[in-house]
């Protein structure tokens, strides 16, 4: 007999608390009024637009993509997230269950004008075979978006755990995460030095168009003041765009 196919990192870690975090990634500072402000700000104007949102956790960003008429298509690898996301939804978009591990069967070459990838990176030791897959179904000429763990921030906060053995190594951690409320899910991730996030990246055709190191607003120090004195000092997240060079 066949075994199952094991699931991937991303559905590990969040099948444990999904909808616990759904229901406060919309207005955590971390997410609200850190990460998720960078990131739009790097996003063209999407009106017209087809755009793939890929891991797209509880669909926060598929919905503002879609409010800003941009036709979109999100995934995800977590079955909680895809359900959440369809009846945030409904039929504004096309919703799907899929893992960034394996090929992106359901689009075709040069499907998209964007590619919005947000916190997913940090659950895969190998970007190559994702970025290859992002550029082969971007137009020429598109846009490459994303966020993940800034590879200076994710060392500092390894190594203060006492889990990191080198900065410039690619090291697989685990964490409890308590931000998101009780029972505290273990999570498992990896970290990279810059190298490994950016030259990937170059190799598979892309052109890096903007780099932002996001500090945090003054709405996040009235919200999280600890966490502000930290990210005011030192980076957290990391977010890039990159454009697909025309053919």
């Amino acid at each position: 007999m066949l075994s199952e196919p094991a699931k991937s990192l991303g559905e590990q870690n969040y099948e444990q608390f999904a909808r616990r975090y759904a229901e406060l990634a919309e207005t955590k500072p971390y997410n609200a009024l850190y990460d998720r402000p960078a990131t739009l700000s790097l996003l063209p104007e999407v009106a017209g637009r087809r755009v793939l949102d890929a891991g797209c956790g509880p669909g926060i960003y598929a919905e503002w993509l879609v409010n800003h008429g941009a036709e979109v298509v999100a995934f995800d690898v977590t079955p909680d997230f895809v359900d959440i996301t369809r009846r945030r939804l409904g039929d504004r978009a096309t919703v799907l269950q899929a893992d960034l591990n394996q090929p992106l069967t359901f689009a075709g070459d040069a499907a998209f004008d964007v590619v919005l990838c947000p916190l997913v990176f940090d659950y895969f030791p190998d970007l190559r075979p994702i970025y290859a897959e992002f550029f082969r179904v971007l137009k020429p000429g598109g846009l490459l978006v994303f966020s993940c763990g800034h590879p200076l921030g994710d060392w500092l906060l390894v190594e203060r755990h006492g889990l990191g053995e080198s900065y410039f190594n690619i090291e697989r951690y685990e964490m409890e995460w308590t931000g998101f409320g009780p029972p505290y899910p273990r999570i498992v991730a990896y970290r990279r030095p810059l190298q490994a996030l950016i030259n990937p990246l170059l190799e598979a055709g892309f052109q890096l168009d903007k780099l932002l190191e996001p500090q945090p607003t003054e709405a996040f120090r009235e919200a999280d003041p600890e966490h502000y004195e930290r990210l005011i000092r030192q980076p957290g997240f990391i977010c890039v765009r990159a454009r697909k060079n025309q053919a």
